[in-house]
C-alpha cells in the first residue's frame, strides 16, 4: 500500500433530538491510502454521510462527536477550529453531494461559483506557503545554533538560500502568467483553424480580437520565441484593422507550440546565478542557462545541503534522546489512568503530557506522526469530554430518574399517559477512558521504535527532502492567480468535467443547465483547488442511469489523472463494482464488513453484504429482486445484539444478545458476523448470491 492520507479511528456520532439521542455513528475505523477509491456503502440511515461530514468539518449543529479521531496531515480534524477548516476544505479536502442544484447558488453565474474558490484559496495557500517557508529556515538555524555548529555561517548560508529562492520566484511567477497566456492563445488559435474555412469575416474578427489579447501578454524572458520579431509581427495581424491568411494564423501556432514546448527553467538556480555571479546572464538558450546555473550553484548547494544536514542530525538527536526520557513518564502516566479517575489528578497529568510530547518533536521534520503531533489536544479533549460527561450523567440520571417517577404516579393514580420518558443522554465514560489509553499505547509503541537501538537517521536523506519541500513552498508563493488566470483555469476545468461549449457555459446560470451538467459543474468546483481527498456523497443518485455510467467514468477518470484519494459513498453496491478499490459495508452506524472490491463482490461473508448483493439489478438474470425484509432499528434505543439480527435469516441466538467483533478472513477482508466464529454452525451463501457472484466473474473474464 502507498501512504496513509486519512484515518478514522472509533468514531462516534450521535444527535441530540427531542425523542432522545440517536446513535448515529458507532466506533467505525478505517483507512484511506494515497490515489485508491474507499466505497462505503449502506442503506439510507447508516451513517454513511454523516461520517464523511465529520471529515469535512460540516456536521449538524445537534451532532456530538462522543469518542474517536480523524487524521490527516498530522491533525486531528475533530479538533481543529472553524478557521483551521477553512485552509483545508475545498483546499486539502472537497466533496461532491447528491444533488448538485442544492450545492450551487441558482443565482450566481456558474464561472464566478467556479473562480471565486480559486482566488480567495490561492491567497490563502501562498499566505500559508510563506509562513512554513520561513518557520523551517528558523528552526533549522536554531538546531543547528545548538548543535555547535558555525551558526554565523549557516545564517549567511540561509540568506544566500532565500535571496536566491525570491529571485527565482519573481521570475517564476511572471513565467507562469505569461505561458498561461500562451496556452490560452494556443488552444484558442486551434479552434479558429479547425473551422477558418467557414467562418465569416465578422466572425473571425472577433475571434482573432481575443486571441490578440492574449497573444500580447506571453512576452517573457524564458519563452524566447515570444519576443522574436516574426512573433511580434504576427500578432499584429490579429488586430481588426489588419488583414491576415491562415498561412498567417498557422506559423504564429508553430511560434506558440515552439515556445510552449521549451523546458521548463530552474528557477531556483537561476536567482543563485543572478543574484551572486552574473546579473545579466541571457535566456536565449534556456537548456544552456539551466546548465550553466546549476553549475553555478552546484558549490553552495554542497555547502548548504551539508549544514543543513548537520542541523537536522542535531534536531533529530536532540528528539530521540527526548522521547526516550518520556517513555518511562507515559509508561507511569497509562498504569495510573487504568485506575480511577480524579478531576485534579487527570487534569494536571493530562496537561504535562501534552506538554511533554509536544517538546519531543522534531520541529524540522517534513513527514508528520499523526499519533505524535495530535496527542496534546487529544489527550486534554479526552479530560475535558470526560469530566463533563460525569457531570452530564449524573443531571441526565436525575432527570430521567425523576420524570420516570413522575410517569409512574400518574400511571398509578389512573391516567392515560399519551407521552414516554425520553431516555438518559449518557456519555460513554469508559469510551472516552479506553481511547486516551489507546493514545497513550500508540506513542509509547511509536516512541519505541523511534528510540530503539539500530534505527539509523539518514540526515542527508532528510536535508534533501527539507530543502525540496523548501523550494516547492517558494513555488507555491509564486503562483498568483488573478480573475483572467482564474477564469482560463476554469474554462480548461469545464472542458476537462466534459462541459461542451465550455465558455458559454461559463457564463450561464445553474438552471440552465441539465442536471448531468451541474453535477459536472459540481466536480469541477470541487477540483479547482487541486485537493488531495476527494469525497463524493451519491453522486449519481439524482440522475438516469445514462448519465450516471458518464459521471462514474469522469470520476474515475480524473482519480487516476490527479493520483487523488476517493471517499464514495453510495446506497447501491452496484454503482462502486468498477471504481472502488476497498469497501466497507455499514448498517446502523457500524462497518458491518471490509474488504478489497473482490473480496466484497466475490467473497462477501456477512448476511447483509449477501442481501444487498441479492437486491442488485443483473440484466442476466430473470429472477426476481429479493428484498430486504423489515427496516433498521430505532437508533434511539439501539439493539443489545446484532442490529442486523431482526431482518437476518442466518441470525444465531448469541446475535440477539451480544455484538459480534471484527472477525479476520484474510489480512485484507472483516466481516462482523458470529457466523464467523470458530464453534458458529455452518451456513453456505445463498444459492441466489453464488449464481450471481458467478455470472459476475463471467462478465469480468469476457471485459479482459
Amino acid at each position: 500500500m502507498t501512504d496513509k492520507k486519512l484515518e478514522v479511528k472509533n468514531l462516534r456520532i450521535s444527535f441530540r433530538t427531542a425523542g432522545g439521542k440517536v446513535q448515529a455513528v458507532r466506533d467505525i475505523s478505517f483507512d484511506l491510502y494515497e490515489g485508491e477509491t474507499l466505497a462505503i456503502v449502506g442503506e439510507s440511515g447508516s451513517g454513511k454521510s454523516v461520517t464523511t461530514r465529520a471529515i469535512m468539518g460540516i456536521s449538524a449543529l445537534n451532532a456530538i462527536v462522543e469518542n474517536g479521531e480523524i487524521f490527516y496531515d498530522g491533525k486531528d480534524l475533530l479538533k481543529c477550529s472553524e478557521e483551521d477548516f477553512q485552509n483545508l476544505r475545498g483546499d486539502k479536502i472537497a466533496m461532491i453531494f447528491q444533488d448538485p442544484m442544492s450545492s450551487l447558488n441558482p443565482i450566481v453565474k456558474v464561472g464566478k461559483q467556479l473562480t471565486e474558490a480559486m482566488l480567495l484559496k490561492n491567497r490563502t495557500r501562498r499566505r500559508s506557503g510563506r509562513r512554513e517557508f520561513y518557520r523551517i529556515l528558523k528552526e533549522l538555524r536554531a538546531a543547528v545554533k545548538a548543535g555547535g555548529a558555525d551558526a554565523a555561517a549557516y545564517a549567511q548560508a540561509v540568506k544566500k538560500f532565500i535571496r536566491a529562492e525570491k529571485l527565482g520566484t519573481k521570475y517564476e511567477s511572471s513565467y507562469r502568467l505569461a505561458k498561461q497566456n500562451a496556452e490560452e492563445a494556443c488552444e484558442r488559435l486551434k479552434e479558429l483553424l479547425l473551422t477558418f474555412a467557414k467562418e465569416s469575416e465578422t466572425t473571425i474578427r472577433t475571434r482573432c480580437m481575443r486571441i490578440h489579447r492574449y497573444a500580447t501578454r506571453c512576452s517573457d524572458e524564458f519563452l524566447p520565441p515570444f519576443r522574436t520579431a516574426d512573433f511580434t509581427a504576427l500578432v499584429q495581424k490579429l488586430r481588426p484593422a489588419s488583414a491576415r491568411t491562415e498561412r498567417d494564423l498557422t506559423e504564429l501556432l508553430h511560434i506558440l507550440e515552439e515556445g510552449l514546448a521549451l523546458p521548463s527553467p530552474d528557477f531556483y538556480a537561476i536567482g543563485y546565478l543572478r543574484a551572486f555571479e552574473d546579473k545579466e546572464a541571457s535566456a536565449c538558450d534556456i537548456e544552456s542557462l539551466n546548465r550553466r546555473a546549476r553549475e553555478s550553484c552546484a558549490a553552495f548547494d554542497g555547502v548548504f545541503l551539508q549544514m543543513t544536514a548537520e542541523g537536522a542530525a542535531h534536531a533529530n538527536a536532540a528528539s530521540v534522546l527526548k522521547k526516550r526520557l518520556a517513555l518511562d513518564e507515559l509508561q507511569q502516566a497509562a498504569q495510573q489512568l487504568r485506575g480511577e479517575w480524579r478531576k485534579e489528578e487527570v487534569s494536571s497529568l493530562s496537561k504535562r503530557l501534552a506538554a511533554l510530547v509536544q517538546g519531543c518533536i522534531d520541529p524540522t521534520e517534513i513527514r508528520k506522526e499523526s499519533a505524535e503531533r495530535t496527542f496534546g489536544p487529544c489527550v486534554l479533549s479526552y479530560c475535558a469530554r470526560y469530566f463533563e460527561g460525569v457531570r452530564k450523567n449524573e443531571k441526565e440520571r436525575r432527570r430521567y430518574e425523576k420524570q420516570t417517577a413522575r410517569r409512574d404516579s400518574l400511571l398509578a393514580k389512573g391516567k392515560q399517559i399519551d407521552w414516554k420518558v425520553t431516555p438518559p443522554s449518557l456519555t460513554d465514560l469508559e469510551a472516552i477512558k479506553g481511547s486516551m489509553l489507546s493514545a497513550i499505547e500508540a506513542l509509547i509503541d511509536l516512541y519505541k521504535r523511534q528510540t530503539a537501538d539500530g534505527v539509523t537517521f539518514h540526515a542527508e536523506t532528510e536535508a534533501t527532502a527539507i530543502i525540496a519541500h523548501l523550494k516547492a513552498l517558494a513555488s507555491q508563493t509564486a503562483v498568483r492567480v488573478n480573475k483572467a488566470a482564474a477564469k482560463r483555469r476554469a474554462i480548461r476545468l469545464l472542458n476537462e468535467v466534459g462541459i461542451p461549449d465550455a465558455e458559454k457555459r461559463y457564463g450561464q446560470y445553474p438552471f440552465e443547465l441539465s442536471g448531468g451538467q451541474r453535477q459536472r459543474i459540481v466536480i469541477a468546483i470541487a477540483l479547482s483547488a487541486d485537493p488531495d481527498i476527494l469525497i463524493c456523497d451519491e453522486p449519481t443518485t439524482a440522475l438516469d442511469v445514462t448519465i450516471q455510467a458518464q459521471i462514474l467514468e469522469l470520476i474515475n477518470k480524473v482519480k487516476r489523472e490527479r493520483n487523488l484519494s476517493v471517499i464514495f459513498i453510495t446506497h447501491d453496491l452496484g454503482v462502486v463494482a468498477n471504481i472502488a478499490d476497498r469497501i466497507a459495508v455499514m448498517y446502523a452506524g457500524k462497518i458491518v464488513e471490509y474488504g478489497t472490491a473482490e473480496e466484497i463482490f466475490y467473497s462477501p461473508a456477512h448476511p447483509y453484504t449477501w442481501a444487498l448483493l441479492s437486491s442488485v439489478p443483473d440484466l442476466e438474470s430473470s429472477e426476481r429482486l429479493e428484498a430486504i425484509p423489515g427496516t433498521p432499528p430505532n437508533m434511539i434505543y439501539p439493539p443489545e445484539g446484532d442490529a442486523f439480527a431482526e431482518r437476518n435469516r442466518y441470525a444465531l441466538e448469541i446475535d440477539f444478545k451480544r455484538q459480534p467483533p471484527m472477525f479476520r478472513i484474510t489480512d485484507t477482508h472483516y466481516a462482523a458476523t458470529w457466523l464467523l466464529h470458530p464453534m458458529a454452525p455452518k451456513v453456505e451463501i445463498p444459492a441466489s448470491v453464488t449464481e450471481r457472484i458467478q455470472r459476475m466473474k463471467k462478465e469480468a473474464a469476457r471485459d479482459e
